[in-house]
């Protein structure tokens, strides 16, 4: 056995799960080894080079709140920026940015490179090493052997991936990487389940073919935007994007050629993303569609690739030119990459405990992809997670777990461990029941303090945090301090600002609820500190959405009364008689960690909760422990 080092944490894989556990492990003082297959592609975007979006933007906000990295990597590299969902509740505004892959990669490589306790080596790992139930180390194609008390897994789409384009299907990864193709054997042999999962990605076409008049364009937002809270809000906007859409001779091109589509042939066999589907899934799911949109977003500044958003295909590559010049603004387009659907390996997320360690083998950790999800963003927060409790196991002490009740990224963890997963899973606001307590732009108030508890928040981002707080603290005292009482002159000014004058005393405060008041336009009237943008924006959803947040906080107090009641390693669920069959099927393959878990799982009716309240009750009164 050749040893060339031993480490605390090994990460294998450097996509995006794979660089913020690194960092994070690294960062918290673990000696870290992050193994990839191509230390040219280090946190490679190999779909769309945009970060942020509907749910996903609520990810990268709580990841850098934590000290985490995408979001400063994003504010960066970013070409365009826009928030989404204006016209709805805060509780869902989105930050998007579309980002120069090349320069991502870059800023990010630095960042590794540069990062103390970290060494970042080109390895193709085949094997995990395990002796007595506990992971100790990897095993190189080379023969080289590294030990570490902890390995997390961060493998993307490379295990056992295929490409497909239409009739042509080879071994590889993404963009033309190799895959991993032994490491999955390792894996069975040591116990896991894997699953078999398919994404995709459109073509790449050239920025000079394209007819941009016909194309409706998409200018980034003027006003100043930041993912991370330490940068600060400026226009970012260096690129603009393009909107077409389909048409009715689109689809009979598609519809023409599904024979041979092996989304509809059986060439492919793994379970796509039904959020994020292929154009010729979206014209069989949808037939009475008469035209789907398309955005046309670059690449990057040093290169004339285009991602055609909303194109994703596995289509013979005679059949991607068809379609792709029957759209408005495609009709002389040249393909740079073509599209092509890729099939890999995953693990079945219901093997992994809350800090995602795996059941089956003590110290083998697993983030990203890997577990079934999609996406850069779901990755990102996965592998910071990750990379912190290898780092605290390590360390030997306890893991740390986000509740659904305290950030998107305890959602995401929760409905892994808890539900699992038939499809590549993606993160949505409609899939927090407390959205309105967890926005994106209350992240750093809900997180920083445990970033900086952990170990992971700079002082310098700890002392911007307090001051925030505090100037929060001191506009909402300037508000609460302004008495406002009915009168000739203070109707005037009301009407001034739009708003209706008042017929009772009230405080600025009360005012501020006023749908169609803002903090600036008081400010125009009353004596009220100079702040912040993000912290105006603050006060005003706290003070006009205050009454639903306090609904919702009260709705988090009676889930927490079971979150609070443990459920005891040493319970023997199948020996509770007043539980359904299947209740103790799935409670003892899950093992929930809390009642309130056990309540998310599937097949456990509330009948079943309330048996095992009994049981811990009876328990409790008797002072003995389940078994």
């Amino acid at each position: 056995m050749f040893v060339i080092d031993t480490y605390d944490v090994i990460v294998i894989g450097a996509g995006h799960a794979g660089c913020e556990a690194a960092l994070a492990s690294a960062r918290l003082g673990a000696k870290t080894l992050m193994a990839t297959l191509n230390l040219d592609n280090i946190a490679l975007m190999p779909c769309n080079p945009a970060v942020g979006g509907p749910g996903k933007s609520h990810l990268v906000r709580e990841i850098d709140a934590l000290g985490g990295q995408m979001g400063i990597n994003t504010d960066w590299t970013c070409l365009q920026m826009r928030m989404l969902n204006t016209g709805k509740g805060p509780a869902v505004y989105s930050l998007r940015a579309q980002s120069d892959k090349k320069l991502y990669q870059m800023t990010m490589t630095k960042t590794l490179e540069n990062q103390e306790n970290l060494d970042v080596r080109q390895l193709m790992v085949t094997d995990l090493l395990i002796e007595d139930g506990k992971v100790t180390g990897i095993r190189t194609e080379l023969g080289e052997v590294y030990k570490a008390a902890c390995v997390i897994l961060a493998t993307g789409t490379y295990l056992k991936g295929k490409i497909i384009i239409g009739e042509c299907t080879y071994s590889g990864g993404p963009v033309g990487q190799r895959s991993a193709e032994d490491l999955s054997a390792s894996l069975l042999r040591a116990g896991l389940h894997l699953m078999r999962f398919k994404t995709g990605t459109p073509a790449r076409v050239d920025r000079r073919t394209l007819r941009t008049e016909e194309m409706t364009i998409q200018e980034g937002d003027t006003d100043g935007h930041a993912f991370s809270f330490m940068s600060e809000r400026e226009n970012r906007n260096k690129e603009c994007c393009w909107l077409t859409f389909t048409n009715e001779e689109t689809h009979r091109i598609i519809r023409e050629n599904l024979d041979r589509a092996p989304m509809c042939n059986g060439t492919i066999e793994g379970i796509g993303p039904r959020y994020c589907p292929s154009i010729e899934s979206k014209i069989v799911r949808f037939a009475d569609k008469k035209r789907h949109q398309l955005f046309i977003e670059s690449e990057g500044e040093a290169t004339e690739e285009m991602y055609v958003q909303g194109m994703s295909t596995s289509m013979p590559i005679d059949v991607q030119y068809e379609f792709l010049r029957t759209i408005p603004g495609l009709e002389d387009v040249r393909i740079m990459r073509p599209g092509y659907a890729i099939e890999y390996d995953c693990l079945d997320p219901l093997q992994l405990t809350p800090a995602l360690e795996t059941k089956q083998v003590s110290g083998l950790f697993s983030a990203g992809q890997s577990n079934g999800t999609s996406g850069y963003e779901e990755a990102a927060a996965q592998g910071l997670m990750a990379g912190i409790n290898a780092a605290r196991k390590v360390q030997g002490k306890e893991p740390f777990i986000l509740t659904r009740a305290e950030a998107y990224i305890g959602v995401l963890i929760d409905d892994l461990v808890t539900k699992g997963t038939e499809e590549p899973y993606r993160m949505m606001t409609s899939r927090s029941e407390y959205r309105l307590i967890l926005r994106q732009d209350n992240a750093d108030l809900r997180l920083t303090q445990k970033g900086y508890d952990l170990g992971l928040v700079s002082q310098a981002r700890y002392d911007r945090f307090c001051a925030k707080k505090q100037a929060i603290a001191d506009g909402i005292a300037a508000l609460r301090a302004i008495s406002i009482t009915p009168s000739k002159a203070m109707g005037e000014k009301l009407q001034a600002l739009g708003t209706a004058p008042v017929h009772t005393g009230l405080t600025a405060y009360e005012l501020l609820r006023r749908q169609e008041l803002t903090y600036d336009r008081l400010q125009t009237v009353f004596d009220l500190p100079d702040l912040n943008a993000d912290v105006k924006e603050e006060i005003e959803i706290m003070i006009k959405y205050e009454g639903y947040i306090n609904r919702q906080l009260e709705q988090v107090e009676k889930m927490n009364r079971l979150e609070q009641k443990l459920m005891p390693d040493s319970i023997v669920y199948a020996e509770i008689d007043t539980l359904s069959a299947e209740a103790r099927q799935k409670l003892d393959a899950i093992r929930p960690r809390s009642l309130g878990q056990a309540s998310r799982i599937s097949g456990v009716s509330p009948a079943d909760i309330t048996a095992l309240l009994i049981v811990l009750e009876q328990n409790k009164r008797e002072g003995n422990h389940v078994s």
